[in-house]
């Protein structure tokens, strides 16, 4: 029976269902949500063939999103363009995520932290998600994107609410609408506010970039303030909160990361294999009727790269559900590969890096809570909707 991909329960362990995919149907056609229906692509080869490859697939599938109003879509971004709009678009605001740039912000991350661990060091006990994973990333895309501080929750209560309006059935979305017109009536108001009112801030950039003549549309300005949002901080959270929970989970692993900190690169990156935030990948539609693990795809149907179940693909990585901190080599597909690598890579790391290290330096003894992990309803993130620690 097909499970429900977007639901907590699922979330919480899909690597068996993974598993059974990858051995006998590694190309799976299944209902996804009540709006798409969809190939699963489940094994890393394939996986990593079908995120690079722009020839066959495309990933404009704004024809799918028939159920939002137009005037509610932030459809109008890197994700979901096709070469050449997507070098185009990825070339505007590339600058603002270079290494250079990132560096510049180790400081600010790590203030950001102390100051959130500080007060979790009052209260003697943590909720992981809420209180550090999510406010962390969140502060920093928000200061580079000149978004109040009093707007940031908020707005990821709005996004958690569309993330999970579209993970299921029609029910789902109907409740998510307000939080849908919420959040896009506020980006509309702030590029409006940065128009009248510019600073030297991301907003403020994207409406004044410039390359080779060429300047984002007012839409394109409202889509990629909308996707520098979400990846800013979604699966940065994730990977903080999920690694947390990884590490108190694997007694040996954990110990190994609190006393050897030359191993802090090389066991992030396995934790980023590990735990998968993002569990699903971008859809991508078939320009033509592809063949794929011997299954045709037909032309103009959905694909979805499995990201979480490629990086526990048991044919490229040994023994893939061990948690291995000294892994290597260790190419996962966390990030993605190919022309829609995610740019935001080398700020996930970073803030992941500082969170971890700060965390467990602090807190050696670090435990968790009598209550129960919570998981959230997404279909393409992997992510808790709370994790409690004693500290």
């Amino acid at each position: 029976m097909n499970p429900d991909l977007g639901s907590a329960s699922f979330k919480a362990d899909p690597y068996p269902f993974y598993a059974r995919l990858r051995r006998e149907s590694p190309a799976h056609r299944m209902r996804v949500a009540f709006w798409l229906d969809a190939w699963l692509v489940t094994r890393y080869d394939d996986v990593a063939a079908l995120l690079k490859d722009t020839e066959h697939f495309s990933n404009d599938v704004r024809s799918k999103l028939w159920f939002v109003p137009r005037r509610l879509r932030l459809d109008d971004h890197l994700l979901a363009a096709d070469p050449p709009d997507h070098m185009r678009l990825r070339t505007l605001v590339s600058k603002a995520f270079t290494p250079r740039a990132v560096e510049l912000l180790e400081g600010r991350t790590q203030r950001a932290c102390d100051a959130l661990l500080d007060a979790a060091a009052v209260r003697g006990r943590l909720d992981v998600v809420n209180e550090f994973a999510l406010r962390l990333p969140l502060t920093i895309i928000a200061e580079l994107l000149a978004i109040p501080e009093g707007d940031r929750l908020p707005f990821y209560g709005w996004t958690k609410r569309v993330a999970a309006g579209a993970s299921g059935a029609p029910i789902h979305f109907l409740r998510a609408v307000p939080a849908l017109w919420q959040g896009v009536g506020y980006l509309r108001r702030l590029v409006a506010r940065r128009r009248r009112e510019p600073g030297d801030d991301l907003v403020s950039a994207l409406i004044r970039a410039e390359e080779a003549g060429d300047r984002l549309s007012e839409r394109e300005v409202l889509g990629m303030i909308a996707l520098l949002l979400l990846a800013g901080f979604e699966t940065t959270m994730s990977l903080i909160s999920l690694s947390t929970l990884a590490l108190v989970q694997h007694p040996e692993q954990r110990r190994r990361f609190q006393a050897e900190p030359e191993l802090t690169a090389c066991a992030l990156e396995e934790l980023l294999r590990y735990t998968s935030a993002l569990d699903v990948g971008f859809l991508r539609r078939a320009r033509e009727d592809v063949t794929i693990a011997g299954v045709t795809i037909p032309r103009g149907a959905t694909a979805l790269p499995m990201v979480g179940s490629a990086n526990r693909d048991e044919a490229h990585f040994e023994s893939p559900d061990t948690l291995d901190l000294g892994r290597t080599p260790n190419r996962h597909l966390a990030f993605g590969i190919g022309p829609h690598v995610c740019l935001g890579a080398p700020l996930a790391r970073m803030e992941g890096r500082i969170a971890l290290t700060t965390l467990f330096r602090r807190f050696p003894n670090l435990r968790l809570a009598d209550t129960p992990a919570r998981w959230r309803r997404s279909l393409f993130f992997r992510s808790l909707a709370r994790l409690d620690v004693l500290l």
